[in-house]
């Protein structure tokens, strides 16, 4: 698979996690201060998913999301830790914990990929990044 595949799949994936997670933690939030955040965090994954999807599509190439398996894994994860803990302290946590997998991904990504790949792939890769760690710095004042 070609750099800019690579690249695109993990952002197109990437995001559609945030998306999916997003979507099934915003019920669960009382605090509304927090639950703006969050559904301003869910508007970007869905651009950055978009995006994604379009240079995929633009390239040639078929976006390969989430499995179905992954999906309800995420879900039942996603489930058992707020079974007990549903206050905005524990989802920050929990998102904190996702958005740094993120980064460590997208870095990994970069630096393997960055001289092969498309500028405008590279310039959403970094996008992505610069999403999550966005993220990780609002989050914590939720903990």
């Amino acid at each position: 698979m070609s750099a800019d595949a690579e690249m695109l799949n993990f952002i197109y994936q990437n995001s559609q996690m945030g998306v999916e997670t997003l979507n099934q933690l915003i019920p669960m939030i009382d605090n509304e201060a927090f639950k703006k955040r969050i559904e301003a965090q869910l508007k970007e994954y869905e651009q950055i998913h978009g995006e994604a999807k379009k240079l995929l599509n633009r390239h040639g190439y078929d976006e390969k999301g989430i499995g179905a398996l992954e999906k309800i894994m995420a879900y039942l994860m996603i489930d058992m830790k707020t079974l007990m803990d549903k206050s905005s302290s524990h989802i920050a946590e929990m998102l904190i914990q996702g958005s740094n997998m993120g980064i460590i991904d997208a870095v990994k990504r970069i630096n393997q990929y960055e001289k092969e790949a498309e500028k405008e792939v590279t310039a959403l890769m970094k996008r992505l990044l610069k999403f999550e760690e966005n993220n990780v710095e609002r989050l914590k004042e939720a903990l």
